[in-house]
């Protein structure tokens, strides 16, 4: 048996009691870091779901109910324009009112066909009347004067020529004297002083017909002059007088043109003002007006052929005038009957119409909707095989008309894309499809 030694210090210390021999037992769990890192992992894994799970500020959900959706195709794209046309005439010459005045009589209905020359209507001005008349004796006062200088003028001519004959008859004498005189002279049968005297006259009487001669030539040339003015004058005088009538003579209406007078409405006693409009007449024929919308501008040109339906027949017609001013987005072009036109349609009716603009040719194509308008054919929602969304996508559209419309970049035949229209949803990248 061993014996155990024990010092003195084991012996003296004091005995252990019941709660001396008690030990402390420390609870084993996670540390305060890392309960910490759990959380945040939590927070993390949470975020990242709700991020996942939640919509974009870019999607948005739409019912699928409320959308078309339209396959692309490979197909024949006819390329026409189908339009209302109206019917107008092919001309209109308007009646304005050149004088004002009160209607005194009115001598044809609306709507009736008319003669050119025909009179209409007569108005009754009385101070026109009274203007006229007093521009009548003005004019009148004028050209009597103007005759009378005419008639002085001839009476100088004529006084000229009297003179120059008689200068030059005196001329003659002179000259006959002196060459009888000069022989007898050289012999001596004749005074010198005689023979002087002749010979003065002569001289005289020469120089003096070539003084007037000069001056009958100046005054001839002169009076030619204003006689020329003076019957130029007259004339504009005389033409004055003429349009001061013929402005008298406006009074009464007449037709400028043969044709169908329309929207001659004017009474007996209604005072009409100078330049206002009394109604038009339309020529025989008619052509067809359409509205076409801004986007064609640049593919309607003259010469351009068209159809129109009516009557169970269809007629042939031709762009024959483009009016390029753009008004609400639409311009204006004139269509004329090729050969024979409908003979038992009304103006103011419209008739569809369908406006070529090339030949048909193969092309990809997509059905044509109202998300063209809000597009401008730059881009569209093209829906995922498995139809639960639709996502935005650039593409590049050709031409189009009321069935389909040509693609030329972005889409492959078999994809379906969204044509109604994007209200509500355009400034989104991405739809969700929600189906009921």
């Amino acid at each position: 048996m061993s014996v155990i030694k024990m010092k003195a210090s084991d012996v003296e210390a004091k005995p252990l009691s019941g709660g001396g021999m008690d030990r402390v037992v420390e609870k084993k769990g996670l540390s305060k870091q890392v309960k910490l890192g759990i959380g945040g992992a939590v927070l993390l894994i949470a975020a990242t779901g709700f991020y996942t799970m939640a919509p974009s500020a870019d999607t948005q959900t739409v019912a699928a109910d409320r959308v078309t959706i339209s396959t692309v195709e490979r197909g024949t794209f006819d390329d026409f324009l189908p339009l209302r046309a109206r019917v107008t005439p092919l001309v209109s010459v308007y009646l304005d009112a050149i004088e004002g005045g009160r209607v005194e009589e009115v001598l044809v209905e609306d709507g009736a066909m008319v003669q050119k020359g025909q009179l209409l209507a007569v108005l009754s001005n009385s101070d026109l009347q009274l203007n006229l008349l007093a521009r009548q004796a003005d004019v009148s006062r004028e050209l009597n004067s103007m005759r009378s200088q005419e008639l002085a003028l001839s009476q100088t001519r004529l006084s000229n020529q009297r003179a120059l004959i008689e200068a030059r008859l005196t001329a003659e004498k002179a000259e006959r004297q002196y060459n009888l005189q000069k022989p007898l002279a050289d012999k001596g049968f004749v005074a010198g002083k005689v023979f002087r005297d002749t010979r003065d006259e002569y001289e005289a009487a020469r120089q003096r017909y070539e003084v007037v001669q000069r001056a009958q030539a100046t005054d001839e040339r002169l009076q030619t002059s204003q006689l020329a003015q003076l019957r130029a004058s007259n004339a504009s005088l005389a033409d004055s007088l003429q349009i001061a009538r013929s402005t008298l003579d406006a009074l009464n209406i007449r037709a400028p043109v043969a044709g169908q007078l329309t929207a001659f409405s004017i009474q007996v006693g209604q005072s009409m003002s100078q330049g206002e409009r009394l109604g038009q007449i339309d020529t025989a024929g008619n052509k067809l007006v359409a509205q076409v919308d801004e986007f064609y501008l640049g593919r309607v040109e003259p010469g351009q052929k068209a159809t129109a339906e009516w009557g169970g027949k269809t007629y042939n017609l031709k762009v024959a005038k483009i009016y390029p001013q753009v008004r609400n987005g639409t311009f204006e072009v004139d269509f004329h009957f090729v050969g024979q036109a409908p003979e038992d349609v009304q103006r103011g009716q419209t008739l569809q119409t369908k406006l070529t603009l090339g030949d048909p040719a193969p092309a990809l194509l997509i059905p044509n909707g109202a998300f063209y308008n809000e597009t401008g054919g730059s881009w569209v929602f093209v829906v995922a095989p498995d139809g639960d969304e639709a996502v935005k996508r650039p593409v590049r559209l050709g031409r189009r008309n009321s069935n389909y419309i040509e693609v030329l970049e972005g889409l492959e035949p078999g994809e379906k894309v969204l044509t109604s229209p994007y209200t509500g949803f355009a400034d989104k990248d991405r739809l969700d499809l929600e189906s009921e």
